[in-house]
């Protein structure tokens, strides 16, 4: 079924050139993306009540936004795999609006009722002094899941129908809006620190969206005009092809909150929980390339002579990305960035060097984990990516739980470590789990 589809798309050999320009606007739209955290980051750190503000926002505000946005982040991959007409579009575009609604009301549940509190006080433990300015920003981030869920949606579709390019665009207006937010909130200095960042972020979100369905209309003559699919998109197949993706984001984002709650229970939490926050953003900017590797996969997988070419493409960018991550983690830029641009203190400093160094690796692992992860999407067997996900939580556990019991090392230094530590495990997990398929692909090559 899945294959008869596929086949017909089987019509040029792959080149280096054409994965490279697939994958450089999306890679160029994740570091948009990525830039977006330090950037915030930046800006509260020179506001009013430094460590509680950074705390409030790395260790409330946008570990439950990601946890509740978990279910929908998955439509880029789903939409890249499946808007192949204009029927499995538009069903899709039904179930993305009702996904999103119904996340936007779990959303309003937890930051404007007392469920916040439980959460907050009793799961994540979080210092005293955080829980208020993290309930605001919270407020400020309802927008969140929807528009994420809507620009990821018009995103897939336009990855799919050769638009990548558009991508980057509408990451650009987020990260437009969000700096003219960042900017007036700076000038004023009246507006908490961990409320401007959810203000910026929520405000953002809604702009790309926006602009992603402004686009996307561009497409809609290309989408109409595709071959119909013979196997049409319904619900039960969506429902078996997506619960599984839907399981993976939803556990493996865990970690957020996961690791603000591990940090709570260790020596040095509020400056931890601050530390954490600047260098969870500058993580994200090193696993980015390979992020955006994902989709290209997912995208290309269907041409001629693809695994080849694509596994190639792989080595050489994971080994660029490490070459590039190394290079900044251990000369002065580190340093230059963490006290000039993240406006840390002395002390902080230090911590967040030595954090930062723990997770160098990132750039590698990811890059594999989303080799592997797009073979498994291309085929539509997408349990395998949910359990390599349980097997990443359960490693990041088992580092926090000695961190916690121990009671050694500060908070920061254990969630580098486990995050690193994690990966590791993910990526041997989807190497075991993706062998079959990639039997399969280096047979039909040769």
């Amino acid at each position: 079924m899945v294959t008869s589809e596929k086949t017909s798309t089987l019509t040029t050999n792959l080149k280096l050139s054409r994965v490279f320009k697939t994958w450089l606007p999306l890679m160029a739209s994740w570091m948009l993306m990525s830039i977006e955290l330090p950037f915030i980051n930046a800006v509260v750190a020179r506001l009013a009540n430094q460590e509680i503000n950074l705390a409030a926002y790395g260790g409330i505000i946008y570990p439950l936004s990601l946890i509740i946005e978990a279910p929908i982040i998955n439509l880029l991959a789903a939409s890249t795999a499946l808007s192949r007409d204009w029927d499995s579009y538009k069903r899709l575009q039904k179930i993305m609006l009702w996904m999103g609604g119904v996340l936007t009301v779990i959303h309003a549940l937890i930051a404007f009722t007392p469920l916040y509190d439980f959460i907050v006080n009793v799961i994540l433990h979080s210092p005293a002094e955080v829980v208020e300015p993290g309930r605001i920003g919270l407020m400020f981030m309802l927008p969140w899941s929807f528009s994420i869920g809507y620009r990821r949606f018009q995103q897939g579709a336009m990855i799919r129908h050769g638009r990548s390019r558009m991508v980057g665009q509408t990451t650009m207006v987020r990260l437009l809006t969000v700096a003219a937010v960042l900017g007036t909130g700076y000038y004023l200095k009246t507006i908490p620190g961990a409320t401007l960042a959810g203000m910026a972020q929520g405000l953002g979100v809604v702009a790309e969206a926006v602009y992603a369905g402004i686009m996307i209309k561009k497409l809609y003559p290309t989408i109409k005009s595709a071959p119909k699919v013979e196997t049409p998109l319904t619900v039960r197949r969506f429902t078996k092809f997506y619960i599984p993706l839907a399981l993976t984001s939803f556990i493996g984002l865990l970690w957020q909150p996961f690791i603000s709650a591990a940090i709570s229970r260790m020596p040095k939490p509020l400056e931890s929980l601050a530390v954490w926050s600047v260098i969870s953003g500058l993580f994200f900017m090193f696993r980015s390339p390979g992020m955006a590797f994902n989709e290209a996969v997912v995208a290309l997988l269907g041409e001629k002579n693809a695994y080849k070419v694509l596994r190639k493409f792989g080595y050489l960018a994971a080994l660029g990305t490490f070459v590039i991550v190394l290079a900044f983690v251990a000369t002065p830029l580190s340093e230059l960035w963490l006290s000039v641009i993240s406006n840390l203190e002395p002390d902080m400093v230090l911590e967040a060097k030595v954090a930062l160094g723990i997770g160098v690796p990132l750039a590698v692992l990811t890059m594999f984990i989303s080799f592997f992860q797009g073979i498994i999407v291309n085929e539509e067997k997408t349990g395998a990516i949910a359990e390599a996900v349980v097997i990443f939580l359960a490693a990041m556990g088992i580092v926090l739980a000695v961190g916690i019991v121990t009671q050694a090392y500060r908070g920061v230094y254990v969630a580098a470590t486990s995050f690193m530590l994690a990966h590791i495990a993910q990526v041997i997990w989807l190497l075991a789990r993706s062998r079959k398929q990639r039997k399969v692909l280096r047979e039909a090559e040769y």
